[in-house]
Order: structure tokens, then sequence, then C-alpha cells
């Protein structure tokens, strides 16, 4: 399966994980790109030297490529930024902001920069800026999202751009591959499957949490802020969208979720904490390793592709 983005990323199949806050650390990067998709650490809010010391953990689990998603609204994304470049990473994912003026160090370092955008805007002003691809991701991803669906959002930016296009948001089976594919897509970013695969650290609760997720159990808080974010509905959810109809303020509302996430992902509190996951959620009823579930994937989108 050969497409601009597996030969960019030298990756035996067009799959690229997430690189959810939290939960993308060395151990799933590894899993993944040593499944032959493209496994990706997490940058988050933490630190330059803990990324660093990921990335040396993954190195040590894999010999084959992965990346780093560098969070750009984090306190430390310019510590980040370098670490990439000091520790050798060759393709950075970058979310939550612009990486405009990192581009140039990247860029002189011979690193791929694959931008997340959420409209045709963004997308051309990323290539405009030297992009090498964009993932396109739609709000049906968990986390922080956009406005547009995958199935508008990707066609239309596929149109606007000659870089390739990594569909994401809500893409879980191998139907969802073919679907982004027809789109015009030339690989796919998933999170929310990943998150249940036995090689991932996340606390059972939320792997159970996923698993036993029905069609409609997501919601998106923080609408009235202009900062919405996808997770299954909780005792937290339903107090944030409650404090959220009275009016309350955006600080006061971020009080109420710091430090969430951490306590879903780590601690296993999903009553009370952040349980990001996209509305694929619904979908996802097993645990798998990173192997079984890329191919069994690939094999899906093969046969209704018709891939040899």
């Amino acid at each position: 399966m050969k497409t601009r983005i597996t030969e960019m990323l030298g990756i035996e199949y067009p799959i690229i994980q997430g690189g959810m806050a939290w939960v993308a650390e060395h151990n799933l990067a590894a899993a993944v790109s040593e499944a032959g998709g493209f496994g990706v650490i997490g940058g988050a809010n933490a630190p330059g030297e803990v990324v660093r010391d990921e990335i040396r953990k993954a190195r040590e689990l894999t010999k084959k490529p992965f990346g780093i998603n560098v969070m750009l609204l984090s306190p430390h994304a310019d510590d980040v930024a370098k670490v990439v470049v000091e520790e050798g990473i060759k393709v950075v994912i970058t979310g939550a902001g612009n990486p405009e003026k990192y581009m140039e160090m990247w860029k002189s370092a011979g690193i791929k920069v694959i931008p997340v955008v959420a409209s045709v805007a963004q997308a051309r002003r990323m290539e405009k800026y030297g992009a090498d691809a964009v993932v396109a991701e739609g709000m049906e991803s968990g986390g922080h999202i956009g406005e547009e669906t995958t199935m508008t959002l990707v066609p239309q930016v596929v149109d606007a751009v000659s870089i390739p296009v990594i569909a994401a948001g809500g893409i879980g089976d191998g139907r969802g591959i073919a679907a982004a594919f027809m789109l015009g897509a030339e690989a796919v970013q998933m999170g929310t499957r990943f998150v249940v695969a036995d090689e991932c650290t996340v606390h059972e609760n939320y792997k159970q949490r996923i698993i036993k997720a029905k069609d409609i159990d997501s919601t998106v808080t923080g609408r009235s802020h202009g900062h919405p974010v996808r997770g299954l509905r909780n005792q937290m959810t339903r107090e944030y969208i409650k404090l959220e109809q009275e009016g309350k303020s955006f600080e006061e509302l971020e009080y109420l979720t710091l430090g969430k996430l951490r306590e879903a992902v780590q601690d296993g509190d999903v009553m009370n904490g952040t349980v990001m996951a996209g509305q694929i959620a619904g979908m996802i009823s097993k645990k798998q390793s990173c192997k079984e579930m890329i191919e069994e994937m690939m094999a899906e989108a093969s046969s209704l592709m018709h891939w040899n």
C-alpha cells in the first residue's frame, strides 16, 4: 500500500496513531510503528526533558520511524521544539496552534512538519509556510475539535492544497480507512481505537469506558467559550455543561477540568475525570494488540478498495 504519506514517513501501512495527551507514550508509539503504522508520542504539556526521555525509551523498543506530536499551546512548546531537533526526530505533527515560528528550525534540520488543521484556510496557510502534509481532522474526533465533519472537511482540504492530506476524526476500522481514501486522503490518523490497544498503558477503567460506550455517549464541553472538547459523558461533563448553561466564566470552567484528563488516564477515575474519546468509541468493542488492529483494518480496507 503506497501513497505519498507512506513514502514520506517510511511506513508499510497508511495508518498514523494520534498523539493523545497522557495516552500516546513510548510503549504505544513503538508498538504501532512495529506493526507497520506510524507511532506518535504526544508531547502534551510535558517539559522537553520528559519528551526526550520518551523518545529514547521508544528507540529501545523499535528501530522503525515514529514521530512527536508537539502541542503548541503547551508552556514547554519552545523546549520540545528544540528537543525534537536534538534527538534527530524526522517527523513532527503539530496540534493546538500555529507552528510557523518553528518551521525554519525544523526544516533546516530535515524534519517533516505535519500540522493538524480544522479548516481549508488553515490548510492553505500551513502549505504556504512549508508544511509537508496536513491532518484534516473532523469534529468527530476526541479532544479539542473544530466545527467541520470529516466527511465535509477532507475533500475540501484535498481540493485546496497540493500536499498530501491525512484524514482524522471518526475513523476506527477498515471501512473508515476506505472512506477516507475515497474522499482523497492518502493516510488516516486515529486515536480512540488505539486507546484500547494491549500496549496502551492507560488505566483499565478508561479502556472499558470506551469499549462499553454507545453511539450517543460522547459529548462536547467548552463550546460557549470557543474551546470545544469532545469526551465521553460522565459526572464531570454533566457538571461542566450545567455551569456553561449558567454562564460561568472560562476561568471557572477551566478550573473544573484542571488535571482531570490525567485523573482518568492514570488513576482510572472515569466518573469525575476527562475521558477524551471520539464518536467512534461506540464502535469499539474489544481490546487487541496494535498489530492485530492494524492487520484487521488493512485487510478490511483492502477488500473494500480492491487493493492487492
